[in-house]
């Protein structure tokens, strides 16, 4: 069916300072947005610009997003520019909704040029909260250094974008919409897809479904209860977990997509999702899971709201890898970690004597290690955790993985977790995040902590806290240098490591919109005391790291904003 015929225009635009994308796209507030002349059409063009013309004519290009307020505002610009700027077809997600995870399995599977994806993730959401794009490229993932580099320095000479401002497009109805543009020969095609199936499918094809379903619903079921945080992964959660495998309706909460999520804060961790974890602790429900914004991540919890760090999770996949029918076709590559994520997953590697990469954070950093056929499983302690099936973390995929393993051995995720430690000892860890800092406090702070551990005095410096001294062993700026390209990641976060393993790790942090985000992170192994608690354990590490870095003084924060 045509739709009609549509103009090409050629709109004078001037160029943003500040259209630089994070690890994550480009973030900013809202009003942002809306209010700043071309703002949001300036980044589409430099997005399009930054393909070659002759790859990008007659492509395929995937969008999608979290639902967030101006997410269908921003799909309008972005249909009107792509076809302007010749595109062929669109696929988009039914009602312009499609989790993250979704849209990577969808690029793969078209062979699209890439997608676009309207996300700010786990930050919050409505006409006061955060807006977000990001583009990935043909292999489904994250865009790499290159590529985001050449949107941003295309994005700061920007003087003219391409639009066919009269072009609509009905989000509502699934199916094919096509139209005919002035001066080109082929109509430009707009598929709205069911935001689903694709990916049900490649679950399906990854997990055993019949044992699942018998775990969720047959005879001695287990009880869930999954939070959508009123994200995108809601109605993913009543169609594949529901529908499919099960479980009650009313084990899904919070799965109708809001434009604000409720109000709240679309982030899975102890301080977002507590509403969650209160609500396990009578020890009705034996598993709980909450899902972020664009439903990459995840966070686990047994009975009793018992919490399972996503540096534990990966770590427990891994030991239990061959749970899954996907990696018994396929077998294990190599494993994988941001460079802040505790070292459970290495201990996991080492005894299976199977590779193990540290990374910066960023999973285009673990794309890079699948496409060349080195990785199959990586997670971040931010709780994101994946396979090589796409290249994006998958939240609803680590629930899937954790119930393939209680279907196979049948214990509860305390359990499997208590004989995990057991087997190869404990890494505590916690992270400190202190939220909106001033941005020049933070660089500086983060500057003079930097000079401080390059001193060669800094090594072997000892701190006492209590009855526990801790003995600098290194200290660096951690650097990572691609095994596969070579390329060179510097500057990637301060690590100080002390005589007994343990680390403190200082990080500014990419994905906010708002000031800075500094992060610390603590992580220190014991091979006998296990069964403690995690912030009694690691207080004079916190301690220490407060006392080098003068946290609290430079920043003016009296204490962190969320600790996980």
């Amino acid at each position: 069916m045509c739709e009609g015929s549509s103009s090409v225009l050629t709109v004078p635009t001037a160029p943003y300072p500040d259209q630089r994308p994070g690890t994550s796209g480009l973030r900013k507030r809202v009003f942002v947005f809306q209010s700043r002349r071309n703002y949001l059409h300036n980044f589409i063009q430099s997005i399009f610009s930054s393909i070659d013309l002759r790859d990008r004519q007659g492509s395929t290009v995937v969008v999608g997003g979290d639902g967030r307020f101006f997410n269908q505002t921003a799909i309008e610009v972005i249909v009107q520019m792509a076809a302007a700027n010749g595109v062929g077809r669109l696929i988009i997600g039914h009602n312009g909704i499609m989790s993250t995870p979704a849209i990577s399995c969808v690029i793969r599977k078209y062979k699209a040029i890439g997608g676009i994806i309207l996300t700010a993730s786990h930050n919050p959401g409505g006409p006061d909260g955060d807006f977000g794009i990001k583009f990935n490229t043909a292999d489904g993932g994250p865009a790499k250094e290159g590529v985001t580099n050449k949107i941003f320095q295309i994005s700061r000479t920007m003087e003219e974008f391409a639009i066919c401002p009269r072009l609509r497009v009905d989000l509502t109805t699934l199916g094919r919409q096509t139209f005919d543009l002035e001066n080109k020969f082929k109509p430009f095609t707009v598929e709205i897809v069911d935001s689903v199936e694709s990916y049900a499918n490649l679950l399906r094809n990854i997990f055993d479904f019949a044992l699942l379903k018998e775990l969720l619903s047959g005879k001695n079921h287990i009880k869930l209860r999954l939070d959508g945080m009123h994200g995108v992964v809601g109605p993913y959660v009543r169609r594949i977990m529901c529908e499919e495998l099960g479980c009650p309706a009313n084990s899904a909460i919070n799965c109708v997509p809001m434009e604000d999520f409720g109000g709240q804060h679309p982030d899975p961790n102890l301080t977002y999702a507590a509403d969650l974890v209160d609500s396990m602790r009578d020890g009705q429900c034996d598993f709980g899971a909450a899902f972020d914004g664009d439903g990459d991540r995840s966070m686990i919890l047994g009975k009793h709201g018992f919490f399972v760090t996503p540096s534990d999770s990966v770590a427990v996949i891994a030991d239990n890898i061959f749970c899954i029918p996907y990696f018994q076709h396929t077998g294990v590559r190599g494993f994988a970690r941001s460079m802040p994520t505790s070292a459970a997953l290495d201990r996991v590697a080492k005894a299976t004597k199977i590779e193990l990469y540290e990374t910066p954070t960023g999973w285009k950093f673990f794309g890079n290690l699948m496409d060349a056929g080195r990785l199959s499983l990586c997670g971040e302690e931010s709780f994101g955790t994946g396979g090589d099936h796409i290249r994006e973390k998958d939240g609803l995929w680590a629930v899937l993985a954790w119930l393939s393993i209680l279907a196979t051995r049948r214990q509860s995720v305390e359990d499997i977790l208590k004989d995990h430690w057991l087997k190869y000892g404990r890494n505590y860890f916690t992270r400190y995040d202190y939220e909106n800092v001033d941005i020049d406090a933070a660089c500086e702070m983060m500057e003079d902590l930097e000079l401080m551990i390059a001193d060669k005095a800094f090594v072997k410096q000892r701190f006492a806290v209590e009855d526990k001294i801790y003995q600098v062993e290194k200290a660096d700026t951690f650097e990572y240098t691609d095994p596969v390209d070579s390329t060179i990641s510097r500057n990637q976060g301060l690590r100080i490591i002390f005589s007994d393993g343990s680390r403190i790790i200082y990080r500014l942090s990419g994905t906010g919109s708002d000031g800075a985000t500094v992060r610390i992170y603590i992580d220190s192994y014991e091979r006998e005391h296990i069964f403690e608690d995690t912030q009694a354990t690691l207080a004079p590490l916190a301690t220490i790291a407060l006392k080098i870095s003068q946290l609290h003084h430079r920043t003016g924060r009296s204490g962190p904003s969320v600790i996980t």
